[in-house]
């Protein structure tokens, strides 16, 4: 079985600002907005980080789960984790882990050729997990979420290469991660103090909370071409912390050299 980072979801009180500081800093481009999002009372905006996604969304309604989560997390942050699943079988799965782990499905959507299942995220802990299947079964291309094709022209790795690994906090990381392996069938490793999982692209990282703000998708861990480039754009918009991380939309990005 192989499970695929496609995509993270932030949420904001504010799109454009926000866009412009990720698009700046990470020397990435806009490629995507989904109308589709509406229905939860949300507006968004996707952008290729490599062959994947960072998306951003944004309540343009009173009384969404996304407005509350942003109130429960005390300000903008990270929102879900959403992957791509190698074959249906699998997805589904997942989807029946979750279900015999006491884990709620918070939303899905049976298409003909791609299918949709949301996890909740209060029963995750953490975030969202979204576990999606496609017919095209293609870890580096086709995405519905971004449209299917016709984003590719929109990459540039000049100074993000891609995603490394996401950073998960709770107030017990033990049985956040245990909970998280679970769901997805995969073994949660141990070096030392330091919790994880391994996807197919990337790490899931589980740590304490200890900044305040509870369980959520607290950082990201991302390959860099240009250091110099993010480092100089964050000090520029107040988001530099140090030259190993800068903070944006309330989330921890973490540079890497490639």
């Amino acid at each position: 079985m192989a499970i695929q980072l496609r995509q993270i979801c932030l949420i904001a009180h504010e799109l454009d600002s926000t866009i412009e500081n990720l698009s700046k800093i990470l020397g990435i481009n806009k490629c995507f907005v989904d109308p589709g999002v509406g229905v939860y009372g949300l507006e968004n905006t996707l952008l290729p980080i490599g062959r994947n996604f960072l998306e951003l969304v944004v309540p343009v309604k009173e009384g969404t789960t996304g407005g509350r989560y942003l109130t429960r997390r005390g300000g903008d942050g990270g929102y879900m984790v959403i992957c791509q699943a190698d074959n249906k079988e699998n997805q589904q799965a997942v989807r029946q882990r979750a279900l015999d782990n006491g884990v709620r499905i918070a939303s899905e959507s049976e298409r003909e050729t791609w299918n949709i299942c949301q996890i909740h995220p209060g029963d995750m802990i953490a975030s969202f997990l979204e576990i999606d299947w496609d017919v095209n079964n293609d870890f580096n291309g086709n995405w519905q979420p971004a449209g299917g094709l016709g984003w590719e022209d929109k990459v540039n790795q000049s100074v993000t290469k891609g995603y490394q690994g996401v950073e998960l906090q709770g107030p017990d990381p033990v049985a956040l991660a245990e909970l998280w392996g679970k769901v997805t069938g995969l073994p949660v490793e141990r070096d030392g103090s330091e919790l994880s999982i391994e996807l197919n692209n990337v790490t899931l990282r589980f740590v304490e909370a200890t900044d305040g703000r509870g369980a959520g998708l607290a950082g990201l861990d991302l390959a860099v071409s240009d250091r110099d480039h993010i480092l100089r754009e964050a000090k520029e918009r107040a988001c530099y912390v140090s030259d190993r991380q800068v903070d944006i939309c309330g989330v921890h990005f973490y540079l890497h050299e490639t």
